[in-house]
């Protein structure tokens, strides 16, 4: 299953639009979307993919799993049987519901329950975002590894579990971090514009997002429910965020020497590409990294935020968990921190173990949010 989701994940990011057009399957990639993703790699057209025409050792590997008979080439056929992975709840499950639709593409989000469920009942809502640098990743990240076992052992809590799609950053640069967070935010509004059919409670939405989807966790849970509209039908819906939880996502992209791991002076942003597009006028860049970053939302009676960082994490270091947390002290604002010792990024071991475990770690995230309910 490891190794089909890291397939799956690859396939989304060099099929962004496409993986963004689901269909009502419930289990199997749909055959368009397949056919789309295998044309990008069966360039020659001879309905085989190679080891050695995928000239790269790494990316072969995400594809092997599919190499069912190891002759080294992957069929048409064999290709095909990529299934899509989910949840497995045991309660009512409703896939690929679309939210919302833009010139990239439609947008889903899957909705899990949770099994004993009671028949008009709102049940308060984790909603979970995706990591993969505003680029890649997709919402069904939600049942791999670590997050599996967050959001299983959420739905044994008694809370809805959603798993939303937003659009991706492209090198065309069509889009922007900021369309990744308006997308999140236009979810959660249509999840209150149909709350009562959907059975959830618009007043009770928690966010939980890693990397990436952690810097939009934090900007649902903190960002007032009326800024950075996006679908007008929606705009008028209306939520009440109670808490949080970022895994190693960033707070601002204004003080870029956060992004030094090190204390070295010179630093390079990275980020431009991801905030700005190529038209964005050069004078407002400032206004639109600030815009992004959401420790400038953070107030005293801010939502109750969680922010779980690496020491050891070069991709988004700990500075910026200590960055939230002294602004936090100096507003009074709820924001506790967790500091992962010998963890970069997706708590990979650095050196030593990781202290405290993966397992605390899921173990403390699930706690907070109950403690939440």
């Amino acid at each position: 299953m490891k190794n089909q989701l890291s397939l799956f994940l690859f396939l989304v990011s060099i099929t962004v639009a496409l993986a963004q057009k689901d269909d009502s399957s419930n289990g199997v990639y749909g055959n368009k979307y397949i056919n789309a993703a295998w044309g990008k790699l069966d360039k020659n057209k001879d309905d085989t993919y190679t080891k050695a025409e995928a000239n790269n050792e790494r990316i072969w590997n995400r594809f092997s799993y599919l190499d069912a008979n190891a002759n080294n080439e992957i069929s048409a056929a064999e290709f095909r049987k990529l299934e899509i992975p989910y949840l497995e709840t045991g309660g009512e499950r409703k896939l690929n519901v679309l939210y919302k639709e833009t010139d990239e593409g439609n947008l889903y989000l899957d909705i899990y329950y949770p099994k004993n469920r009671t028949k008009g009942q709102k049940l308060p809502v984790v909603v979970y975002t995706h990591g993969g640098g505003w680029a890649a990743g997709s919402r069904h990240g939600a049942s791999n590894a670590s997050f599996k076992t967050v959001h299983t052992e959420l739905l044994n809590k008694g809370f809805c579990v959603v798993s939303v799609s937003y659009r991706l950053w492209n090198k065309k640069r069509t889009t922007a971090m900021r369309d990744c967070v308006i997308d999140s935010k236009d979810a959660l509004r249509y999840l209150s514009k149909n709350s009562k059919e959907l059975g959830v409670d618009p007043n009770r939405f928690f966010s939980f997002g890693d990397s990436a989807g952690g810097q939009i966790s934090q900007m649902l849970l903190l960002s007032p429910p009326e800024t950075l509209l996006g679908d007008a039908a929606l705009a008028d819906y209306t939520y009440t965020m109670v808490a949080g939880v970022s895994w190693y996502g960033p707070s601002d992209f204004e003080k870029m020497s956060l992004f030094n791991h090190d204390d070295r002076p010179n630093f390079t942003d990275r980020f431009e590409p991801r905030i700005l597009k190529p038209d964005t006028d050069p004078k407002d860049k400032l206004a639109f990294y600030r815009e992004m970053s959401p420790v400038n939302y953070l107030q005293k009676n801010s939502a109750p935020l969680f922010m779980i960082q690496g020491d050891s994490d070069t991709t988004i270091p700990v500075k910026h968990a200590y960055y939230m947390a002294k602004k936090a002290t100096e507003l009074g604002a709820p924001v506790t921190t967790l500091i992962i010792k010998n963890a970069g990024h997706n708590w990979r071991r650095v050196e030593n173990d990781i202290d405290p475990t993966r397992a605390s770690i899921i173990q403390r995230t699930i706690d907070y949010f109950v403690s939440h309910l």
